[in-house]
Order: C-alpha cells, then structure tokens, then sequence
C-alpha cells in the first residue's frame, strides 16, 4: 500500500525566516515534502466509494479512525481529506465525520 509521500517532491529548506530555529536546534536546514495538491473526486468516483458517517467524539483522532475503519493508522489522511479536513483540530465534539471506503479504492483515487 502506497503513503501520502507517494509521487511527492522533497526539498530542502534554509530560507531566513527559519535561521533563529534551525540555529537553536544546530542545523543549516530541514528536509520538507511539498504539499500535495488532489483533485476534486468525479461523479464517477464517488459512486465508487462506500461511505460511513460517524459522530466525532471526546477523545477521537483521525489515526485512530483510521485504524478503527481501515486497520491502519497512518491511513488518517485519507479521512481527513475525504472530509476537507486536514488536522484533528478541525473537528469538534458531534461534528460528523465521513469514513470513505474501500481503503484500496481511496487509495488508487488519491494516488493519481
């Protein structure tokens, strides 16, 4: 199974805005994936997915969604970005939360 990182660059990053932190932890610059960047979801593909809704509550987390809904964790982003949420703190107590699935058909939507 593939990751987020699939297909994505990575750049280093030494721009002077960071120069008091990277000072502060002695280094001259960090590695950094891009952002990725996923198109909208076709009429066609949502017809492909199944969904399930469930309620966030106290204490939930989109790794532990994921691996509730998928068996792994680090599927969380899937969730999150389904969602058009990309932290947990963009959720809040009650909020519904929709589970795509299956994880091999999200998979193969996100990683084009």
């Amino acid at each position: 199974m593939g990751t987020r990182y699939d297909n994505t660059g990575i750049f280093t990053n030494d721009a002077d805005i960071y120069f008091h932190i990277l000072e502060d932890r002695g280094l001259k610059q960090i590695v950094q994936y891009e952002t990725s960047v996923f198109d909208k979801l076709s009429d066609e593909d949502i017809d492909r997915i199944a969904v399930m809704n469930t309620l966030w509550k106290l204490g939930d987390r989109l790794y532990k969604l994921a691996a509730k809904h998928y068996g792994d964790p680090t599927y969380w982003w899937i969730i999150a970005r389904f969602n058009g949420r990309p932290t947990d703190s963009h959720f809040r107590v009650g909020d519904v939360v929709s589970i795509p699935g299956p994880i091999e058909t999200m998979l193969e939507l996100y990683r084009d």
